[in-house]
């Protein structure tokens, strides 16, 4: 089913009747032009163990009709748009978040909120188009107020803002994360905007030395369709540098022969893609490094990397010698019978110069005075060992409604009624910290979905029934779609529950924005 094509009928009605009311508010900065050189979106580093900053969340449409949601951060009075927050293990984040959305009376549409266990963090009221929260994609943080709860938070536009309070632990896996709003309901239509922006977690050079010194580049790729959605290609962008199915795409500059670090994430609402760098014609192979966040145990080498809706790949990559021509692309990757086709495209071509990138670590990275301390053993690195408290099934699943595809879009612990996600609903899944579980997740439905949970990450223990050669440590991870015949894809994750800085009330859902919103979704309590 393509996003953006179920629409909640008054929401069509609303953005079809009142979009135009924005295109005179130009509340975004200008994204770039078509066909330019990407540079790495402006970092932020910690400075003495904090840091500090304050984001404005805005929202515009575009004269091509492109509605732009956009965290805006104030450079020493350069307006950026979504930095990258950089930091160490053990460090403190404090991020204010003021929502200066343009509140206009006729955008009424509303959506029943009530608050779980009576309970509301923020500005309270009802969640609409116009509210936003932030979540901490990856992050193994607590889900409580002014943290990482995305049940229970709202910031209303012209509220006096929301103030975020975060320690990084001191255990956090080096590597790439990322933040973005997560109202239930409306995280599609401000994902789809824009408003996505990567987190670092510094200290990779310990875990994978093979980093030490390459030219690192932060690639943040982005989809946005036309809202009110119209059929037609979407637009994906790297670091909101379209890549046009027709038109010439954005350039990435590598000296001959050069290695770069690419730290990728996937902040589309809904696409897998399968990664390539494609040198003189062939694809290359890339020496991987970490996924979602997490150094691999061995650097393994792919010519092709998946990575789903929400999913992350540290990779590096060689540039071709002088004379050579190179292109960074993704393959055409099918979903199923209904799902949305990912089509083939060309991201970036890669421009081998005899300069210097301008994006290397000196300059993409804002200075910095400290250095991450040499940090002990990684969180869950000890997941193949321990003994295992529970087991558990769920499932994906969907209802149609005749030949318009799927209506709804169920995740279900398996023995329970399949339901949608309702956010006053009570967890269905109740375990308590100190708990290490598997769980076993089927796909049960015509298209792939893309399994996430909140505040862990998972080991990858098996995949259609079969051990893993190579375990990974994941917090998102794509399932299959079921052909119609035979049994269904599944994998076998293993759940770590026993740190207790997570204990509290969380989520679990497919990555799918639209999915997610129309109620793949459920809690789960992790009890101290």
């Amino acid at each position: 089913m393509r996003s953006l094509s179920k629409w909640l009928p008054a929401i069509i009605i609303i953005l079809c009747g009142f979009s135009f009311l924005y295109a005179a508010a130009d509340d975004c900065p200008a994204r770039p032009a078509n066909g330019g050189v990407i540079a790495d979106p402006y970092s932020i580093a910690s400075q003495n163990g904090v840091l500090k900053a304050q984001f404005i969340l805005a929202h515009s449409v575009d004269q091509a009709g492109y509605t732009h949601y956009c965290y805006k951060y104030n450079a020493s009075g350069q307006i950026e748009e979504a930095p990258t927050l950089r930091l160490n293990p053990g460090d403190q984040l404090e991020l204010d978040i003021l929502n200066r959305i343009r509140n206009n009376d006729a955008m009424k549409m509303k959506m029943n909120m009530p608050k779980s266990h009576g309970q509301t963090c923020g500005d309270g009221g009802d969640a609409t188009l116009d509210s936003t929260n932030v979540h901490f994609h990856g992050l193994n943080v607590p889900p409580v107020c002014h943290q990482d709860d995305v049940i229970d938070t709202l910031i209303q536009p012209g509220s006096p803002g929301f103030h975020y309070s975060i320690q990084i632990p001191a255990t956090e896996p080096p590597g790439l994360y990322w933040y973005h709003p997560h109202v239930h309901g409306f995280t599609e239509f401000q994902v789809n905007g824009g408003a996505a922006g990567a987190i670092i977690v510094e200290g990779m050079e310990k875990y994978r030395p093979e980093v030490q010194g390459l030219t690192e580049r932060v690639f943040v790729i982005r989809q946005q369709y036309l809202v009110p959605w119209v059929p037609g290609p979407y637009e994906l962008s790297v670091n909101y540098n379209i890549a046009p199915f027709i038109g010439t795409p954005p350039v990435i500059q590598m000296q001959a022969g050069e290695q770069q670090f690419w730290r990728v994430a996937n902040a589309s609402i809904q696409d897998f893609l399968e990664l390539q760098v494609v040198v003189n014609e062939k694809p290359e192979k890339l020496q991987i490094i970490a996924l979602d966040g997490y150094p691999l145990a061995d650097v393994r080498y792919e010519k092709t990397i998946l990575i789903p809706p929400a999913g992350r790949a540290e990779f590096i990559v060689t540039a071709p010698a002088a004379g050579g021509s190179a292109v960074f692309y993704t393959q055409a990757y099918s979903t199923g019978p209904t799902g949305n086709a990912a089509l083939a495209e060309t991201l970036a071509n890669i421009q081998v110069t005899q300069n210097q990138a301008k994006s290397s670590l000196s300059s993409s990275r804002a200075p910095k005075t400290s250095e991450p301390a040499s940090p002990p053993g990684l969180k869950f690195s000890d997941l193949s060992d321990v003994k295992v408290t529970a087991e558990r099934k769920l499932y994906f699943s969907e209802e149609f409604g005749g030949t318009n595809g799927p209506i709804q879009f169920y995740v279900t612990v398996d023995g329970q009624k399949q339901k949608v996600f309702e956010p006053d609903e009570k967890p269905v899944i109740t375990t308590k910290v100190g708990a290490v579980e598997d769980w076993t997740i089927e796909n049960r439905a015509l298209e792939t979905h893309a399994f996430h949970i909140h505040q862990i990450h998972f080991k990858v223990i098996e995949i259609d029934g079969k051990p893993v050669g190579q375990p990974e440590l994941l917090d998102t991870i794509a399932i299959p779609y079921w052909s119609g015949s035979g049994p269904y894809h599944s994998v076998k994750l293993r759940m770590d529950f026993r740190d207790p800085t997570i204990a509290g009330t969380f989520l679990f859902h497919c990555h799918i924005l639209l999915h997610e919103d129309l109620g793949m979704m459920h809690k789960i309590l992790v009890e101290p």
